[in-house]
Formats: C-alpha cells, structure tokens, sequence
C-alpha cells in the first residue's frame, strides 16, 4: 500500500498517536531481499525498474540457500515481484509471479511445514485473488484465512499472517465488511504481533482506510501520516488520502 505527502494542517490530529509508544519492528527480510521489499513499497521504480532487484534477489538466494529454504527465498520473491507489477497495472504478467510464489511455497510445506511456508500460501493466494476472475476469489478466497491462522499455529505472533484475517473486515465488499470489527483487530495486531517495516504499514493504512469508509476523517488522518512516516511515496497510501478528501 502506498503515499504522497501530506500537509502540516493535518499535524495536530495525529498528535496524540504520535506520542503513543510506537510498536518495535522485531523483524526484517534478509539484506539481499531488502532492496526489493523497499522499491515494491516505496513506488518510486516502475515496475520494470524493479525487474533487475528481483533478479538480483533470486540469484543470491540461489547461492546462499537450497531445499526449503530455498522455496521459501524464492516464494517471497516472487511474492513482490508480482505486487510490483500490480502496482503497475499489469496483472497478466503479475499472475505467473503469484502461481509461481504459491508453488514454491507448497512445495516448502510438503517438505517441512512452517509459519513462513503457510504465510506464503496464503499471500500469493490473496493477491490472486485480488486480479482473478470472481469465481476464482469465490473458490480460494476462504483458504487465504484458513492459510493464515495455520501460520499462527506455528508462530502465534505473526503479524503478516494476523493482518491477512484482519483484512477482509477492512477491505471486502458489502456486506461482507464490518469496518469497526477490522479495525479492532489490526489494533491488537499491534499489541500481539512481531513486525517488519512493511506489516506496521500495511495495519496502519488498513485502519485509517477502515476510518475513512466509517467516515471517521480525522481518525483515518492521524492513522495515515503514521503509515506515512513509513513510506511517503506509497500510492495506496495516496488514494486513502485522496479518498479523505473526498469524503470531507
């Protein structure tokens, strides 16, 4: 999800979130992966800009890792290639890069299964679900949940997994919403979860979008300049913000 600038007239509404103690990111994708983590949120490459970070990704993987761990360099790769893509608009060539991911990410559970190898399966599959046709999203939509809380039975604080279940609530169509359930729960992600930088962002864009659709403007804006702290340039972010407007 992504954002660009914000005014300073907005400042005073996110004061008394500011000054709340700010959750800790306990984790973090190895450094090889980093650079294509940060070009996929910051939305600043173009998408074949960010091809050669990609391929750069999946060689040193292939040199450092092998058998599962291995899948699962390569599953998270693919992973962010593909929202690169469908940032871009191009969910054709998106599509292979999420069936490629969740391949990769079965296979790693038929080895040895994991928070990580389920986390996977579950993240290629929603985003596939996100630009395939609706009969696809009707067939494996419920299994990006199921997916999820299977990484929790191995890893009680992931966040990622944690933010998936809280998604739907947030983002599914009506009636499928319930705008006041979701945002409770990515709050308590905060309280009960281990974070990268890209998870903090993805919780906080999710709450203050939950707030704008409640037409809660002044609580979505403070929740927006946090997610902004965290990538300025992020577009999701951006159209949360111009949605704001709108509403106002």
């Amino acid at each position: 999800m992504k954002i660009n600038g914000f005014s300073m007239l907005f400042l005073f509404a996110g004061i008394r979130l500011f000054s709340q103690t700010a959750p800790i990111i306990t984790i973090e994708p190895p450094e090889w992966l980093l650079p294509l983590r940060e070009a996929v949120y910051e939305h600043i490459l173009t998408a074949d800009e960010i091809k050669p970070l990609y391929a750069a990704a999946t060689t040193a993987a292939r040199s450092r890792y092998s058998g599962t761990a291995l899948d699962l360099a390569l599953s998270r790769a693919e992973y962010f290639m593909g929202r690169a893509l469908q940032d871009n608009n191009q969910n054709d060539a998106a599509r292979p890069h999420y069936s490629e991911g969740l391949r990769l990410a079965e296979r790693a559970l038929a080895a040895s299964p994991g928070s990580d190898a389920w986390l996977l399966r579950a993240l290629n599959l929603s985003q596939l679900c996100s630009i395939n046709p609706w009969h696809f999203t009707l067939a494996n939509g419920l299994d990006v949940e199921r997916f999820s809380r299977n990484a929790l039975n191995f890893d009680s604080r992931n966040a990622a997994a944690q933010f998936l279940i809280a998604a739907r609530w947030v983002y599914a169509p009506a009636p499928f919403n319930n705008y006041s359930r979701g945002i409770q729960m990515m709050k308590d992600i905060l309280e009960n979860g281990d974070f990268a930088k890209d998870d903090l962002f993805n919780i906080y864009t999710a709450i203050s979008s939950g707030y704008a659709q409640q037409r809660k403007f002044d609580d979505s804006r403070a929740w927006l300049l946090k997610a902004l702290e965290i990538y300025p340039e992020n577009k999701d972010a951006a159209k949360v913000l111009e949605q704001i407007g709108r509403g106002r």
